[in-house]
């Protein structure tokens, strides 16, 4: 008799429990990143009134004869699925898809979130609003991500990128191959010097002779001198001629008077230029260089990368945010706002950039909460009726007991 008031009041222990994990879920409904939790039950100990025997010639066996004694808590599971992402147009609130964790630092300890919602602190670090240091991957002085080591992610609002000079430029389109002799193309091009100043220089394409264009370089600026050419070849599909080594780009020279360096070597490539029978076009592809920038804004782009956006136009990445994997995300322990922390069983952490074998980012977006209020009212409901039937138990059990002592009177 007492052993079923025993196994009410474990019954009730574990449904008070699971009330109290779904009354967190459903307290954390709105909490970014957050994970729910889950119970699991399984049975305690059996009393065995007698065991299983085997069978014989002229009988057969018999099973155990067992009276359970209750049950207990198997797990309180945190359920790793991914949450809906909001939209907040926020540039520094960033939402991972799919698998991964953001790493931060508290203090000399490494914790892990997935809780994207960062800030700019005083000293331009990126933290968490808890005021945890984000870490990410340096960028080296030519602009490389340094994946050797993680550290904290600072945004320095005065950053200024120093002008560099021009020292590469290619060009596409079309000179016409029906074109006759002495056909002329012009194009311009503005390259800049070593203080960032602008310097147009002037293609003229002439043609030679069959699948023959010469090209004359010239400068339209004061106190920069120039005046090179060389011939462009095309083969019989087209395409610009090259030796077996690859092609070669022309090099040109400048001569500079205005307080630049003197002189400036720059590679003109012209091996995207085709000559088919259609309108002559040729065009300016792409010019490296660039003046003296200001940093004006910055973004997170779906690798992780902090990019910076200059106000000479470029961008350039400032550092790259860094994700952890682990091979049991479930047994990491939460550690409060927001917070896990690896464990014994949660294994150690695989940190890497964002889509090397981990999810994506979204910058402008949160994860929402993984909580499905529908989900948790019906636990409830099952929670609540399970606590009622294990005090009928009780209650049961105790009028029987009543029952016995009114026996003597």
């Amino acid at each position: 008799m007492l052993r079923s008031m025993y196994s009410g009041i474990s019954g009730m222990k574990n449904f008070q429990t699971k009330l109290d994990v779904i009354g967190n879920n459903i307290a954390n409904v709105n909490t970014y990143g957050y994970k729910k939790g889950r119970v699991t039950f399984q049975d305690l100990m059996n009393q065995t009134v007698s065991g299983a025997s085997r069978a014989t010639d002229n009988r057969g066996g018999q099973n155990a004869k067992q009276v359970g004694l209750g049950s207990s808590l198997s797990s309180i599971d945190t359920i790793q699925t991914q949450g809906s992402l909001q939209t907040t147009g926020r540039s520094l609130d960033v939402a991972i898809s799919g698998d991964g964790y953001f790493v931060v630092r508290q203090g000399n300890n490494e914790m892990y979130t997935r809780a994207g919602n960062f800030y700019l602190d005083s000293n331009g670090n990126l933290v968490t609003g808890q005021g945890n240091l984000v870490q990410g991957y340096p960028v080296d002085a030519a602009g490389e991500v340094n994946k050797s080591g993680t550290t904290d992610i600072k945004i320095d609002t005065n950053t200024t990128m120093a002008p560099q000079a021009t020292s590469k430029a290619t060009y596409n389109g079309n000179l016409k191959s029906s074109a006759p002799n002495n056909t002329q193309v012009e194009l311009e091009t503005k390259v800049k010097d070593s203080l960032g100043q602008d310097i147009s220089l002037k293609i003229v394409m002439e043609k030679t002779g069959l699948n023959e264009w010469k090209a004359t370089v010239s400068s339209l600026t004061p106190g920069v001198t120039v005046n090179e050419n060389t011939t462009i070849s095309f083969d019989n599909a087209g395409k610009v001629e090259s030796p077996a080594t690859g092609y070669v780009p022309f090099a040109i020279t400048l001569n500079n008077s205005t307080g630049a360096n003197p002189t400036q070597d720059i590679d003109l490539d012209f091996s995207k230029i085709t000559q088919f029978d259609s309108s002559s076009s040729a065009n300016v592809d792409t010019v490296d260089g660039n003046s003296e920038g200001y940093l004006e804004s910055f973004n997170i782009g779906s690798s992780g990368e902090v990019n910076g956006v200059f106000s000479n136009g470029e961008v350039r990445v400032l550092s790259q945010l860094a994700l952890a994997t682990f091979s049991n995300p479930g047994g990491l322990t939460k550690a409060g706002s927001n917070l896990f922390q690896a464990s014994n069983n949660s294994g150690l952490p695989n940190q890497g950039v964002a889509g090397d074998g981990r999810g994506a980012l979204q910058s402008g977006s949160l994860e929402m909460s993984n909580v499905d209020l529908s989900e948790e009212f019906t636990e409830m409901i099952t929670a609540q009726r399970g606590f009622q039937a294990n005090t009928r138990i009780i209650t049961t059990s105790d009028e029987i007991l009543q029952e016995l002592v009114n026996l003597k009177r």
